[in-house]
């Protein structure tokens, strides 16, 4: 074979790599490892490095993702940095090879019918658990108590609330009244399981804020009044409604007035405000470069030693987490990184990617005031992907300076 059609074949394989992955995101670690290293190989392998770099340099998205993770690269040669950490963050360097495989339309809309294939998935397998189907299974053990997809509580209530929120999108575009009422009812079963099944409270803060986005975007000033009637009669039903929604807000509030500076504590809230407290001293210590990439393991146990406090391995916060590792220069950099997708989203010619990439930065800024989300694999992937999926969407042809339209 001449390389040409070994190019040729591995780009049409990497397509359907990106696309699998879709679907995989959501249900299994394992098999998005797989997927990622095929990827990797099948980019290499497909060439055409010049229209790769071109597409490259022409995103700024994929460039301010590429500064961050040479921040975090160069991070890990100085203070306590850990250059296995790094590793961590690779879903950043991903962005650029899943860029190169999403440059044509028909993928673009292939995977994200496969995430919506797994987000129905994801939001069918609680359910299930409601009438105990999944108990005592040993591959996915579900319960009435613990009713989540295919993750963990925080992760699945984020996939699923973005999920809700993409639903919507695709009913607000879809001409076809049949399937545009099937989409309404898989946003609906969506936010319920995050606002009445779901145990984490992100999920509840992510879809409030996505789907004030969308009521604002959509309907304008009466979207704002419909939001805000709507977000009050949902809160008390779930409240009334939901043991789960009931408890968990009951929680926040006894944990939150019962927290004191300077003293331990054994709960959640408590602790998440430790967390932020001492890693502001940590950034205090080194404030423009910070402790080196990993180092927040070491440097908190250090902070906390003598103070009877709990030590852990990253805030809770990406922002405090970045800021520690790499300084006010890498903060800047994450905060630029949004920036660069919410204004560059508005240059994309097609509403529904402008909206979906503006859920997409909501959904990542609102979620790393309590959670370390690119750190962790699911959500970094997640963000990673779908940060290439919807900037490869075409973006406005530049207006003609005045000379030129006169």
């Amino acid at each position: 074979m001449h390389y040409p059609s070994i190019a040729s074949g591995a780009a049409t394989a990497g397509q359907w790599g990106v696309i699998a992955l879709g679907l995989s995101i959501p249900i299994s670690v394992a098999l998005d490892n797989i997927l990622i290293g095929l990827i990797a190989i099948l980019w290499l392998l497909s060439g055409n490095w010049r229209g790769k770099t071109a597409a490259v340099r022409r995103n700024p998205v994929a460039v301010a993702a590429l500064v961050l993770f040479g921040l975090l690269a160069v991070g890990t040669t100085y203070g306590n940095g850990n250059p296995g950490v790094l590793l961590k963050y690779i879903d950043l360097l991903l962005i650029p090879v899943f860029l190169a495989f999403f440059q044509d339309a028909k993928t673009r809309e292939r995977a994200l019918f496969a995430f919506c294939i797994a987000a129905v998935a994801s939001v069918v397998v609680p359910h299930l658990a409601y009438i105990d189907l999944p108990v005592d299974n040993p591959l996915l053990s579900r319960s009435r108590t613990y009713a989540t997809g295919f993750k963990l509580s925080v992760t699945h209530s984020l996939i699923v609330a973005f999920s809700a929120y993409l639903f919507a999108l695709l009913a607000r575009e879809e001409q076809n009244m049949k399937r545009r009422i099937g989409y309404i009812a898989l946003a609906l079963a969506a936010a319920h399981n995050v606002v009445f099944m779901g145990w984490g409270r992100t999920g509840y803060l992510v879809l409030a804020i996505l789907f004030l986005y969308f009521f604002v975007v959509t309907f304008g000033r009466r979207g704002f009044a419909a939001f805000c009637a709507l977000a009050t009669a949902i809160f008390a039903t779930a409240y009334i409604g939901s043991a789960t929604f009931q408890q968990r807000i009951n929680d926040f509030a006894q944990q939150f007035m019962g927290w004191r500076p300077g003293v331990p504590s054994d709960d959640s809230v408590g602790e998440r405000f430790e967390y932020f407290i001492n890693s502001l001293k940590l950034i205090r210590e080194h404030p423009l470069l910070g402790s080196g990439t990993g180092s927040f393991p070491a440097e908190y146990a250090r902070i906390v030693a003598d103070q009877n406090m709990l030590a852990t391995v990253n805030p809770h916060n990406e922002y405090l987490l970045i800021a520690v590792q790499i300084g006010l220069i890498g903060l800047a950099s994450l905060i630029f990184l949004f920036y660069r997708q919410w204004r560059y989203a508005g240059e994309l010619d097609a509403p529904f990617y402008r909206d979906l990439a503006r859920g997409l930065v909501l959904t990542f800024v609102a979620g790393c005031l309590f959670n370390s989300l690119l750190l962790d694999h699911t959500e970094g992937l997640l963000f990673a992907w779908m940060t290439a999926l919807v900037f490869a969407a075409p973006a406005k042809p530049p207006p003609l300076p005045a000379w030129a339209a006169a």
